[in-house]
């Protein structure tokens, strides 16, 4: 059950969070370059964005699952990974998806774009993006795991 579980979560995260991740990286410069008339690329990443994150919450779902099949829910690696991810949604939630509908909604009123949002949008984005490398990073080389990598 805890390959099951593992290869689940693993799926998810690809699925869900790398979506998100190239999305959210695109949309900065996208919304930059979009004439105010020509918002469906802008659109439909931020549309990429929102739904992929709601998908999103299955990977600690099946992640807490498979901790718990592993018996390794108070390891300081997992509960390292744990607070990244919430501080991930957290910005993601607070910062990401509210400064794209922001530039979003710039573009639709057939306005110019305003530079210091999109470069803070970048700079969240930014963050969130390092946020997940470093969860990924954890899950791969498990300090103190007892299986050598």
């Amino acid at each position: 059950m805890t390959k099951i579980l593992l290869s689940l979560h693993v799926l998810a995260a690809i699925i869900a969070i790398g979506p998100v991740t190239v999305a959210a990286s695109m949309f900065p410069p996208a919304a930059r370059r979009a004439a105010p008339t020509g918002v469906g690329t802008v659109a439909l990443l931020h549309r990429i964005c929102r739904v992929y994150a709601g998908v999103g919450l299955t990977v600690p779902l099946l992640g807490f699952a498979t901790a718990a099949a592993m018996g390794v829910l108070g390891s300081g690696w997992l509960v390292t990974s744990i607070a990244l991810t919430a501080a991930a949604a957290g910005i993601l939630i607070a910062f990401v998806l509210p400064r794209q509908e922001e530039l979003l909604g710039q573009l639709k009123g057939e306005q110019g774009v305003d530079r210091r949002s999109a470069a803070r949008l970048a700079m969240f984005t930014g963050i969130f993006n390092l946020l997940w490398a470093t969860v990924t990073v954890l899950m791969i080389v498990r300090p103190g795991s007892t299986t050598g990598a």
